[in-house]
């Protein structure tokens, strides 16, 4: 048996994963309405939406299994989603990478599956929709091409559910998104003992903009900071927009210094955007910083408050470090 590879991009598709706050959901009846019809279309017990998680294959919607998540170590989906197209298995017992795999020498009993990635922004691959069978048997062209169909609609619901995460604005997280995420990102490293660093932003004179510019003019200045925190940043650090012109980011195995490093990244940005931009404002902010340890059990919303109140403390103060 072969153990699938990573993806090349497999921390940013990871965290995608968890920003679409899926993981985990109860069974919905638009996902459910798409497995039904193809394990009805194409006349297999099983049918899947199956999404690959760290360490699991998690099954958003299941028609024909009993159970709800697999081992990723030992699942089809896990190779799928390494290519761009339907992976087709006509016979795991004659293929090389699956033949003494126990989900084929033991139940489901697997000889076909074709699965087809599921593709989301900037091309990550969440998982599959994928089609089982515990007899051999060969896609047609027309059932490659219907698989592809009933993926494409699996992909709209999908993104479908992360317009309630997602802000419109920015195309960041919004609050429920981002402590949803945080949240699953400080447990990670408490199990694994790692440090982070939350960091809450609060833009400066914003109201002024708003004011003074029109409101057009504040959006757009929205945009711009949550551009250039994002890319300041690494891509597997959380970002989020909490609300008005307050954001927040939680940078995972990050140590003190390594934040701090991040924080001067994103002040030179920030100062070549005011240099270039010539829009009669600059973009100005204040910044709380907390930092956590990766040993005790701690609460998203008990950081966000902490740092909330440092940050305001250092824009009452009119420290130096105020950007």
């Amino acid at each position: 048996m072969q153990l699938p590879d990573q993806p090349s991009d497999e921390l940013h598709r990871l965290a995608t994963l968890r920003a679409y706050n899926i993981l985990d959901t109860l069974p919905e009846e638009r996902f459910d309405r798409l497995t039904r019809l193809a394990r009805r279309l194409f006349n297999v017990p099983i049918a899947l939406v199956s999404l690959v998680d760290m360490n699991r294959q998690w099954f958003k919607s299941c028609q024909g299994l009993e159970v709800q998540e697999t081992p990723r170590d030992i699942s089809f989906c896990g190779h799928a989603i390494l290519g761009n197209e339907i992976m087709e298995v006509p016979d795991a017992q004659e293929d090389l990478r699956f033949h003494d795999n126990p989900l084929v020498t033991g139940e489901p009993n697997i000889r076909f599956y074709a699965g087809c990635p599921l593709v989301v922004t900037d091309g990550v691959k969440l998982g599959t929709l994928c089609l089982i069978d515990t007899v051999p048997r060969h896609l047609t062209e027309e059932d490659r091409q219907l698989l592809t169909d009933l993926a494409c609609m699996a992909e709209q619901e999908i993104s479908a559910m992360q317009l309630a995460t997602m802000d419109a604005l920015t195309q960041i997280s919004n609050r429920r998104g981002f402590e949803a995420l945080a949240q699953h990102a400080l447990g990670v490293c408490q199990r694994l003992g790692l440090p982070a660093s939350l960091l809450f932003f609060d833009m400066n004179e914003f109201k002024a903009i708003n004011d003074n510019l029109g409101h057009a003019e504040g959006d757009r200045a929205l945009r711009d900071f949550a551009r250039l925190i994002q890319c300041s940043l690494r891509n597997s650090d959380v970002v989020g927009r909490l609300g008005g012109d307050e954001f927040a980011v939680l940078l995972t195995n990050a140590s003190a210094e390594e934040t701090q490093h991040a924080l001067a990244r994103l002040e030179g940005k920030v100062g070549e955007h005011n240099q270039r931009d010539g829009r009669g404002y600059p973009l100005r902010y204040s910044v709380g910083q907390i930092d956590y340890n990766g040993r005790d059990p701690v609460e998203i919303g008990r950081l966000l408050a902490e740092a909330d109140a440092l940050m305001y403390a250092q824009k009452r103060g009119q420290r130096p470090s105020q950007r």
